[in-house]
């Protein structure tokens, strides 16, 4: 009787487990949705179809890497996004990309970013709460410090969806610009970013912002 009824438990517990395992398929890892087949379709469009504004090459290359230290989490929750890095959160699918610019160290990114469940408008309001939480980026000794101050960066021309935001200092002592924009089209989280030595130009970043857009639609 005792051999039965541990057969028996078993056999509940093999159940739940295998029930377990098929009902939390929603929650799959980054890398399984990465894989989708719409993944796959949105890594082709940034690589093939890029209507970029003059003065960037159509050649994508790698998602941009944020060139700044870990620090606070709300700065790095923003920065990893436009990093190729969103949030798992309902993530269906993702792509990334970077173009270089013509002027030297000028560079053009953007992730495009697909969410289940009306989740894009969550998580674009999460973004801006991380932004307004991040004023400032310092690190780095004397010298060679790194101190960007954030400040809103308006952009009329894209509507109301949007949190962006300009960067303006130094990067490990270098002048440093940079320019991010998360705009929600949908069910898409699109982040943009606009880097450069010195200075960059708002209106190019606004039109960068806006081909990225069309072409996400």
């Amino acid at each position: 009787m005792k051999l039965i009824m541990r057969a028996a438990l078993a056999a509940m517990a093999c159940g739940l487990l295998a029930t377990c395992l098929v009902g939390c398929g929603e929650r799959r890892p980054y890398a399984e949705s990465a894989a989708t087949e719409e993944s796959a379709r949105l890594r082709r469009l940034l690589r093939e179809q890029p209507a970029l504004p003059d003065g960037f090459s159509p050649k994508a290359h790698d998602a941009w890497r944020s060139p700044f230290p870990k620090g606070d989490l709300s700065c790095m929750a923003a920065f990893q996004t436009a990093s190729g890095r969103p949030p798992v959160r309902s993530l269906e699918a993702h792509a990334a990309a970077s173009y270089q610019g013509d002027v030297l160290g000028e560079l053009a990114a953007v992730g495009v970013a697909v969410y289940g469940a009306a989740q894009a408008g969550w998580h674009l309001g999460e973004l801006g709460r991380a932004m307004d939480r991040c004023p400032v980026i310092e690190a780095g000794a004397p010298g060679r410090a790194t101190r960007l101050r954030l400040s809103p960066l308006v952009l009329p021309e894209l509507g109301g969806d949007v949190v962006s935001r300009q960067l303006r200092g130094r990067l490990n002592g270098y002048p440093y610009a940079l320019d991010v924009v998360f705009v929600r089209e949908g069910d898409r989280l699109l982040s943009v970013v606009h880097t450069g030595l010195g200075t960059v130009d708002v209106h190019q970043t606004e039109e960068l912002a806006k081909a990225f857009v069309e072409l996400a639609r």
